[in-house]
């Protein structure tokens, strides 16, 4: 008979340490990984701090570390180490996974995207539904769409036609964009945008390619003569999402799965609130530094085209599985 009020006892403090059980199983902590700086506003390291703190104050058992600056993974190991589970997120220029996925390519391909509301468009499109569908295959998933936009820079002139390109050391974002200087004259330096600086400084590398926000973030404006904006005949678009892992997604319940969606979602609306306005951000910083700012005419950005549909697209649809229709299908968005 005495023993019966203590088991009573134990019985409900058992039960009243039940609910907590699961919600310490399920506590998550999520690595995410990117080239870009940290805290410099940075649109890209932005989205992915957006999402972590979003992720944290919906109070799911999810938090996300966020590694800025290449400082846990290098530029173009990311996808790699999303692949071995050494990070599980990363905000990720995906050309750089086209030696895995040559497919990757045509998310920087020449002309291809015309504008930011063009890009939006591309979104929907059943182009970027195939490059999705490869990603999966891949082992990551989209959580945030984001295409910046990007120019050309020179260190000792303006580069405004493909003739301008002849003999310079050109740093390029990805193969398809290689392609097309090379096939105008240059010689290529294949090195990620956070080194194009000092490449630039020391000589190594002439001229650039590379995002609006990049230009900005890294400081390029010390080192350059000319900037070649996009204005309204962009030649340069970059798809570059945020991703997780699949096999980090599939480790989180439905209420944390859905607060990473909803606060990607929100991540995403930002960017694309913010992208038009780098270019403007662009320009004025290269302004205030004393940089000329020029901007392609329409028979300068066709003269581009030209060399990339012998080069780049030309490469492309030969040599890469679906290449053809994917540029096809691409193109199709109006």
């Amino acid at each position: 008979m005495n023993r019966r009020p203590l088991l009573c006892a134990l019985s409900s403090l058992l039960l009243a340490a039940l609910p907590l059980a699961p919600a310490m199983a399920q506590s998550v902590t999520l690595k995410a990984s990117h080239q870009f700086p940290g805290g410099k506003g940075d649109v890209r390291d932005e989205m992915v701090q957006m999402i972590a703190r979003d992720v944290a104050a919906a109070n799911v058992g999810l938090e996300i570390k966020v590694f800025p600056g290449s400082s846990l993974v290098k530029a173009q190991e990311q996808w790699k180490a999303m692949q071995t589970g050494q990070i599980d997120m990363t905000s990720f220029p995906l050309d750089y996974a086209s030696g895995f996925h040559p497919q990757f390519g045509a998310t920087l391909m020449p002309g291809l995207v015309k504008g930011h509301d063009h890009a939006r468009r591309i979104n929907a499109s059943r182009f970027m539904q195939d490059i999705k569908a490869i990603i999966e295959q891949g082992g990551a998933k989209v959580l945030a769409d984001a295409w910046l936009a990007g120019g050309f820079g020179g260190k000792t002139k303006c580069i405004r036609v493909p003739a301008d390109a002849a003999g310079l050391k050109v740093r390029s974002a990805g193969a398809t964009f290689a392609q097309m200087w090379a096939g105008a004259g240059a010689s290529i330096v294949s090195i990620p945008s956070n080194e194009v600086y000092s490449a630039l400084q020391q000589g190594v590398a002439e001229g650039t390619d590379t995002s609006s926000g990049s230009f900005v973030s890294f400081r390029l404006y010390e080192q350059l003569k000319c900037l070649t904006a996009p204005g309204d005949n962009a030649l340069w678009f970059m798809y570059e999402p945020v991703l997780i892992s699949l096999k980090s997604w599939n480790k989180l319940n439905a209420a944390q799965q859905a607060a990473l969606m909803a606060a990607s979602k929100k991540a995403e609306d930002y960017f694309a609130a913010e992208s038009k306005g780098l270019d403007e951000k662009m320009v004025a910083a290269y302004q205030k530094a004393g940089v000329e700012v020029v901007t392609l005419t329409d028979a300068e950005a066709q003269a581009w085209r030209d060399v990339a549909q012998k080069t780049s697209y030309k490469s492309f649809a030969e040599t890469v599985p679906g290449g053809k229709e994917l540029i096809e299908k691409a193109l199709s968005v109006k």
